[in-house]
C-alpha cells in the first residue's frame, strides 16, 4: 500500500471533518501518507478521480433527502478504482441516511472498488444549526477513529465484501425515492426552487458567498443573483462571515422548523465491517 487517498463532497466542512479523521487514522495504521482530494467546488471536478491498486481510498459524500446529492452524481460516476480498498461513508443531518450509504457503495463496487468497509455518521443538518448541533462531537470522533482501525485490519488482512449487499447486510432491491418533505396533512412541500436571500444592509461584499458555492451559481457581481441551481448545501448561509444569507421561504422554514421538532435526539452513527 503506497498510500491514503481521502477523497469527498463537503458544503460546509462537516463530512470533510470526518473523512480527513477516518483517512488519517488509516493512514497512521497502515503507515503511509494522506493525501486529499476535495472535489467541493466546480473547478476540483474537472478531471476524474482515479484511484489504483496500492492505494486505500476514503470516500465520503453528505446526504441529501436520504440520498446522494443528485446533481453531484455525474462526477461521482467519474471516481474509478483499479482494485482498490475502499472505505467509504455517508453523513446525515440527525434524521436518516435512508438510502444513500448504499447508493454509494453500488456505484463504487461497479467503479472498481474493492469495498472494505462503511459507515453512516451524524452531522449538523444543513439546513438548521439546532438538529444535530456540535455533531461530529468528541464520542462522534472516537467512534470514527476506531472504526478506522477496523478498516486497517480489514485491509491489511485483505479482506473484502463480497458485494454491497453483503457489507451492509442488506437484501437485494431497488434503491428507494429521494425523501420528500410534507406537511402534518401529508401534503408534499416543494422547496425544490427555493434559494437563500441576502440581507444587503449586512452584506459587506466580500464574495465569500462565490467562492463557496459548490455549483458555482451565485453570481460574483451581484451576490443576489444565480447563475445556476441551488442545492440548499448551506454552505453560504452557515459560511457568510456576517450571517447575511438567509431563507425566507415559507415552506422551507416549516420543513427546517418540523425536522427540528421531529429530530431533536442524539442520532446514533452506524458502521459495516
Amino acid at each position: 500500500m503506497k498510500q491514503v487517498k481521502a477523497a469527498f463532497f463537503s458544503p460546509t466542512g462537516t463530512t470533510r471533518r470526518l473523512v480527513l479523521a477516518l483517512a488519517g487514522t488509516l493512514s497512521e495504521e497502515l503507515n503511509v501518507p494522506l493525501v486529499q482530494a476535495d472535489f467541493t467546488v466546480p473547478i476540483r471536478r474537472q478531471e476524474p478521480l482515479v484511484f489504483g491498486e496500492d492505494e486505500a481510498a476514503v470516500i465520503g459524500l453528505p446526504v441529501y433527502a436520504g440520498r446522494l446529492p443528485n446533481l453531484l452524481l455525474p462526477y461521482v460516476k467519474t471516481l474509478q478504482g483499479h482494485d482498490t480498498p475502499a472505505v467509504f461513508l455517508t453523513v446525515f443531518g440527525n434524521r436518516n441516511y435512508d438510502d444513500a450509504l448504499l447508493e454509494l457503495g453500488l456505484l463504487l463496487e461497479q467503479q472498481g472498488f474493492r469495498l472494505t468497509a462503511a459507515g453512516a455518521f451524524v452531522g449538523e443538518h444543513a439546513f438548521s444549526r439546532e438538529l444535530g448541533a456540535g455533531r461530529p462531537d468528541r464520542r462522534d470522533m472516537r467512534k470514527v477513529r476506531e472504526f478506522a482501525r477496523s478498516a486497517a485490519d480489514k485491509i491489511k488482512a485483505g479482506q473484502y465484501a463480497a458485494n454491497v449487499w453483503e457489507l451492509l447486510r442488506e437484501e437485494e432491491r431497488p434503491l428507494k425515492p429521494y425523501y420528500t418533505p410534507r406537511d402534518r396533512q401529508g401534503n408534499p412541500i416543494n422547496i425544490l426552487k427555493v434559494k437563500p436571500k441576502t440581507d444587503l444592509s449586512k452584506c459587506i461584499g466580500c464574495g465569500r458567498c462565490v467562492t463557496l458555492c459548490p455549483m458555482g451559481s451565485i453570481d460574483p457581481r451581484d451576490v443576489t443573483q444565480y447563475l445556476g441551481v441551488c442545492i440548499k448545501c448551506g454552505a453560504c448561509e452557515k459560511g457568510c462571515p456576517e450571517g447575511a444569507r438567509y431563507y425566507d421561504d415559507p415552506g422551507y422554514l416549516y420543513h427546517k422548523s418540523e425536522l427540528e421538532l421531529q429530530y431533536a435526539r442524539r442520532a446514533q452513527n452506524t458502521v459495516f465491517l
